[in-house]
């Protein structure tokens, strides 16, 4: 297969994955019941300071990637800087996905928003799935939590647990200090930062070895 193609192959399952991420993220906003921990603080920024959540989001990733220039300095990869322009496109994806949403009406039983925060985690779950293995270039917040694993030396899974307690405390705290509620942090905060891991080692489980397959040249060779 040539290489164009594979690339191809690699920017569908990259873009398609932040499309059902943001499409994930959307539906928990619309259950109001607070969101996963790394939109919490683009969250907050609507709730508080009534930023539209799609520019908040880029203004978050784009803080991210500054940071990430301050604790690397001379280390920071120039290729790195593209995590804003992806940023960019991540926060269209969720004003779009947000918009979306407003053509379902807000659910009052506590049920069905319950069920629409299940099924949110499961959508972020599977975007994660899809676009990591793409390796096109991180999120702003995965580039963060490599940068602090760096310059630290600790294991990317504790400071992930780090980064992402991090964010909801700043969140929660900004919320009610300003808006004295919870604003982006509730139940769902918690149910998802319990179940996207669980759900995602589980796809990956069923479904990982199909899409190692689809993402290399081998499986579309045996297929053309």
């Amino acid at each position: 297969m040539r290489k164009d193609n594979k690339l191809v192959v690699r920017l569908i399952s990259y873009f398609g994955g932040f499309l059902i991420m943001t499409l994930g993220i959307a539906i928990s906003v619309k259950s109001n019941l607070g969101v996963s921990p790394v939109s919490s603080i683009p969250y907050t920024m609507t709730c508080v300071w009534g930023v539209e959540m799609g520019k908040a989001t880029i203004i978050f990733h784009t803080a991210l990637v500054v940071m990430q220039i301050l604790l690397l300095r001379k280390n920071f990869k120039i290729k790195n800087l593209l995590q804003i322009p992806v940023g960019v496109v991540f926060g269209y994806f969720t004003t779009f996905c947000n918009y979306l949403m407003n053509f379902i009406a807000t659910p009052e039983s506590i049920v069905i928003r319950i069920l629409m925060m299940l099924i949110s985690t499961f959508f972020i779950a599977f975007g994660i799935f899809m676009y990591v293995p793409a390796d096109i270039m991180p999120l702003a917040g995965e580039g963060a939590m490599l940068a602090i694993a760096e310059v630290t030396k600790k294991p990317f899974a504790n400071i992930k647990l780090i980064f992402d307690v991090s964010m909801v405390v700043i969140s929660l705290l900004t919320c009610l200090f300003i808006i004295h509620s919870f604003g982006s942090v509730g139940i769902g905060t918690i149910i998802a930062a319990v179940l996207v891991g669980t759900e995602l080692k589980c796809i990956t489980k069923l479904l990982g070895s199909l899409r190692n397959k689809i993402l290399t040249s081998h499986y579309l060779q045996e297929n053309r």
